[in-house]
């Protein structure tokens, strides 16, 4: 995880340089988490697809969850959680590997899958090999929560950056292989990570083009808010401070559509249109018993101005 040079983007509170795209130094607390996640979409193949690998050392627990969205409405998914002996991002068939710090990363996996079509439920042999290339620079979180709101995010990773790229690679499902080619979202956080904190997590990342994408979490902690994201036009990562939604739901709870205005630091506003193409659903158990968080994950159409893009929706939502 130290190969090739590496920049710099964040320096901790004593003023000691911290790289943002490695595993980083063990916090105390015991839901201490350092995590990746990778998300895709192919639109020729209509092949939608997230996976994350999260480590928590002092719970000795490292977990993985991969999740397919395949065109004809089923889904194939794995989650696994084992003893956290080392730090290698690998669980139970799931491999992310960094390549070129910051820019190319690599993700593997060889195993069996749960195929969910309605009621049928089956198992599939599955392996991928995807290869991430970055189109813009890390973003940081930090440039847009600051202040009071830093001890909000505090609850779900204090430390959280942000970059969106090319995916390209094979897929093959029981023996058929299929060449995807898309774009997707790299998610990097590290710190105090508690699901059954937040009232309403909501977290969006869209590609419209090489040149054109957008990332916003809504973070919403009691009656506090933070909101965060960027909008990356032309090679510049723009900040985005506010962002005011719309949401319709279906029934049962998760997003239907979403009208949204994203505020940059500079006043400028944007009018976006997000519409859930297709859905699935992960459950996350509180402390609690009867305590349950629904993280609703889906695969979205968004347009801003005559601009059509593609990407993940994610809503997680407290049900008691």
């Amino acid at each position: 995880m130290t190969d090739g040079k590496m920049r710099v983007h964040h320096v901790d509170e004593a003023g000691i340089a911290q790289d943002t795209d490695a595993i980083h130094p063990f916090g105390k607390h015991a839901d201490w988490n350092e995590s990746f996640y990778f998300n895709l979409y192919d639109k020729e193949k209509d092949i939608c697809a997230f996976m994350r690998i999260g480590l928590k050392p002092n719970k000795n627990e490292k977990s993985m969850l991969c999740y397919i969205m395949m065109p004809d409405g089923s889904v194939l998914s794995v989650r696994d959680v084992e003893p956290c002996k080392v730090t290698e991002l690998k669980v139970n068939g799931l491999q992310f590997r960094r390549i070129v710090p910051e820019k190319e990363w690599k993700m593997e996996f060889t195993g069996t899958m749960k195929r969910t079509l309605g009621d049928s439920i089956e198992r599939r042999n599955v392996e991928f090999s995807l290869s991430y290339e970055a189109a813009n620079k890390i973003f940081d979180y930090r440039d847009c929560a600051a202040g009071g709101k830093e001890v909000v995010s505090q609850v779900e990773a204090a430390e959280h950056t942000e970059q969106f790229g090319k995916i390209r690679g094979d897929l093959t499902i029981a023996g058929e292989t299929i060449n995807v080619k898309g774009f997707g979202e790299k998610d990097h956080a590290w710190g105090l990570t508690d699901w059954m904190a937040p009232t309403m997590w909501i977290w969006f990342s869209c590609q419209f083009s090489e040149r054109f994408a957008f990332n916003l979490m809504k973070l919403i902690v009691g009656t506090e808010v933070v909101d965060a994201g960027y909008i990356h036009i032309d090679g510049d990562n723009r900040p985005i401070v506010r962002a005011d939604l719309i949401t319709e739901y279906v029934k049962g709870g998760g997003p239907k559509n979403i009208r949204m205005w994203l505020t940059e630091k500079d006043g400028t506003v944007h009018e976006v249109q997000a519409d859930v193409l297709r859905s699935t659903k992960l459950p996350f158990g509180g402390i609690l018993e009867k305590s349950v968080a629904v993280m609703h994950e889906a695969l979205a159409r968004f347009q801003l101005g005559n601009e059509v893009g593609y990407g993940v929706v994610e809503y997680l939502i407290r049900e008691t």
